[in-house]
């Protein structure tokens, strides 16, 4: 038998026992797994998502920075790919192939919160820290519904200042408009850093409550 039939043979041996499930799924490479559930094997899709799970958890994580709608977005990419698993070539890896979809839904989902007013809402009432200005919200494609959302959450935003006691006006507008430190919004208003601080929380608690009624 020459060199390329006893390869044939080999290769033919391997599919015949992958199929019988002679060889244990957690053996298989991803693209035979692939393989594997196309002709029926229990357990084989599951052994897929098993270890791509975690992973893409964390992936998904790190771009959206919301663990709990990556773990909705991991569901959501396997969906897509069983619809597709069909087509897929297994000459190809399966890992790039289930990073692309992830990678495209985290892109979609990153969109879609640009174009959402409720996400102002949401950065206020969970992002109040020193290093955060969550009112710098910023044109993501230029696209004119987009630039037509920009403008409204500005005309918003100012509207809902000008609804604030004076002193808190300043602070605010210094802090989260302009992005002054706390010291030197200190030496601006000439009050201590205790009292820049203490009006600061106040005056965010009244903007938070105030623009929810406009955002519902």
């Amino acid at each position: 038998m020459s060199r390329d039939n006893r390869q044939d043979a080999g290769q033919e041996e391997i599919r015949s026992h992958r199929a019988e499930g002679l060889i244990a799924l957690s053996e298989l490479s991803d693209e035979d797994l692939v393989t594997s559930h196309l002709d029926g094997r229990p357990g084989a899709f599951q052994e897929l998502f098993n270890r791509y799970r975690d992973r893409l958890v964390h992936f998904i994580t790190r771009k959206t920075g919301d663990p709990d709608r990556a773990q909705d977005l991991v569901q959501e990419a396997f969906i897509r790919v069983t619809r597709h698993l069909h087509r897929f070539d297994t000459s190809k890896k399966f890992s790039t192939w289930v990073y692309t979809i992830a990678s495209n839904l985290s892109k979609n989902e990153l969109r879609n919160r640009s174009r959402s007013p409720l996400v102002l809402f949401q950065k206020l009432t969970s992002n109040w820290d020193d290093d955060h200005r969550p009112l710098q919200f910023e044109d993501v494609t230029m696209q004119p519904d987009d630039l037509y959302r920009k403008r409204f959450l500005e005309k918003l935003v100012e509207d809902t200042v000008q609804e604030l006691p004076e002193h808190h006006q300043l602070v605010f507008r210094l802090r989260e408009l302009e992005g002054k430190s706390y010291e030197e919004i200190a030496e601006i208003t000439g009050v201590n850093l205790g009292t820049v601080k203490s009006r600061l929380h106040r005056a965010r608690n009244s903007f938070a409550q105030r623009i929810e009624h406009s955002l519902n």
